[in-house]
């Protein structure tokens, strides 16, 4: 490597790659230093004994035309190797048949008015209308939360474009959303369908819709409507396109490089690895969560919302997972490789968790006549860190009634797992932060809670925050979005003129 860049990127997840690739496509000299031996983050895939296991992100929605990686595509002229599914997931409520979460719109109302009758339909309706308004206003990249008098000119700037495409009739309906929850719009609901929607809404938004912001929790509940697919070789798939676009625009790309600190010169930062490389940009890009930046930086040099963090996060979720290989010969015909499963007991600190198998046809992603199956459930971050540091055997044993939960849940979608089972891998909060280096296993980002949660990714001067800390938050679209943001903002910080909505055939210039 060199020793001297434009720009380094630390953290190798989808929102740092985005960010990454995208100043390398308009000349400058970039460098993005990941810690671990693949890339991706909680959306990289994994390799174990002869499987690939995707290591949190299961689902990946946003090929549909005009959706997010449909147009980071178009910018960075990848073509993703998706294929495309007809149904984003099967969820099985207590009781009940399991509904198709169709991607098609239409299937979809056809499919939730046949389980819960009409009463239902103005709730998708809104969601679907309010979904489309929000998508419009992020193709522009609207600086947001906004902080400076520059953030709201540009603001100012993008709002005529956006207000034409708003029926004068739905601003009264988005103001009471930017200000309400999406419980405001279930009046009436039938219980069962709440249910449903509650957890759609804790896998996409971190939350339910009791405290889920209503322009938030529309646009979360829309993963499926923006196209999902299954990639070969894993979610990772993503990630390492995106690592070979920043490779072919220049771009250079570390791996087993964990910075250890980040401090100011005159001219800029100086990062340091903890291998003793030490490179110089006028720009830093951190792909993790703010409490990983904390720990880089002096203290006379850290940011006052650095300083303000309390010692671990007070809300937000970690994950327990099971990654689990299984002979192929016990996965039952089901309609869709994606399950959440909502349960009558409680799973961890939540009833529901999420189950993606490995599509047959992809032979990467386990051993002949095998197939690769990952489970997760949210749970609580502060209970595994206490017993991990004060009882061992009591860490141990919690980890074992997790994984017996789940796999009994697991059981009733696919009967004999158990028996099939050849690989177990369980992981905690502590398993999370061994490997992909998230601070005490936070993952999911803020919950979407109100408008102001995300952070503004402009830390100090030369200092960037991308990822699910920044808006629009969790997702690999939304993280995506988000680097894409950082990436016009920077450009333009360096006099490069770039077009934004979506930068779709623009060319930046000098």
């Amino acid at each position: 490597m060199n020793d001297t860049y434009d720009v380094v990127v630390v953290g190798g997840g989808v929102g740092g790659l985005t960010t990454a690739a995208l100043l390398a496509q308009a000349g400058l000299r970039v460098a993005l230093l990941e810690a671990h031996v693949y890339v991706g983050g909680c959306a990289g895939t994994f390799y174990h004994r002869g499987y690939r296991f995707d290591a949190g992100a299961t689902l990946v929605g946003g090929f549909a035309p005009g959706a997010p990686l449909d147009m980071l595509g178009k910018r960075l002229g990848i073509t993703w190797p998706v294929h495309l599914d007809t149904a984003a997931m099967a969820v099985h409520l207590p009781q009940r048949p399991p509904l198709l979460r169709w991607n098609a719109p239409d299937a979809w109302l056809d499919e939730l008015t046949h389980h819960f009758g009409d009463a239902v339909r103005p709730f998708w309706e809104w969601q679907t209308a309010t979904a489309d308004t929000v998508w419009a206003l992020a193709q522009y990249h609207p600086p947001w939360p906004p902080a400076t008098p520059h953030e709201w000119a540009r603001l100012a700037q993008i709002a005529p474009k956006w207000v034409q495409t708003i029926p004068p009739a739905r601003w009264r309906t988005l103001l009471q959303d930017a200000f309400g929850t999406v419980a405001a719009r279930l009046h009436g609901s039938p219980a069962l369908h709440r249910l449903l929607v509650d957890a759609q809404l804790l896998i996409s938004a971190q939350t339910t819709s009791r405290h889920a912001n209503a322009l938030f929790g529309a646009a979360a509940l829309d993963l499926a409507r923006i196209g999902t697919g299954h990639l070969p070789r894993g979610v990772g798939t993503v990630a390492e396109t995106l690592a070979n676009a920043l490779r072919q625009f220049g771009g250079e790309l570390s791996t087993r490089h964990t910075v250890e600190h980040v401090h100011r010169t005159p001219r800029g930062w100086h990062v340091r690895t903890h291998r003793g490389m030490v490179v110089r940009a006028r720009h830093v890009v951190f792909n993790v969560p703010p409490w990983n930046v904390r720990r880089m930086l002096a203290e006379e040099e850290m940011p006052h919302r650095l300083r303000r963090l309390p010692p671990q996060p007070r809300d937000g979720w970690g994950a327990f997972m099971l990654y689990v290989g299984v002979d192929e010969a016990v996965i039952p015909p089901l309609e869709t490789l994606h399950h959440q499963i909502v349960s009558g007991e409680p799973l961890g600190e939540g009833r529901s968790m999420f189950l993606s198998i490995s599509p047959a046809w992809d032979t990467t992603r386990a051993p002949a006549g095998k197939r690769a199956i990952t489970i997760s459930t949210h749970t609580a971050l502060e209970p595994w860190w206490q017993l991990a540091q004060r009882d061992e055997t009591a860490y141990e044993a919690r980890k074992a009634a997790y994984t017996e939960r789940l796999l009994n849940t697991a059981n009733r979608l696919i009967p004999g797992l158990r028996d099939a089972i050849e690989i177990l891998l369980p992981g905690t909060p502590i398993t999370f932060q061994r490997f992909t280096r998230r601070f005490h296993g936070w993952v999911g980002g803020w919950p979407q809670t109100n408008l102001w949660r995300g952070w503004r990714p402009k830390l100090a001067a030369g200092l960037w925050l991308v990822g699910d800390s920044i808006f629009p938050g969790q997702s690999v679209p939304a993280v995506a979005l988000g680097g894409w943001r950082v990436a016009e903002t920077i450009l333009a910080e360096c006099g490069i003129t770039v077009h934004t909505h979506m930068l779709l055939s623009s060319q930046p210039t000098r």
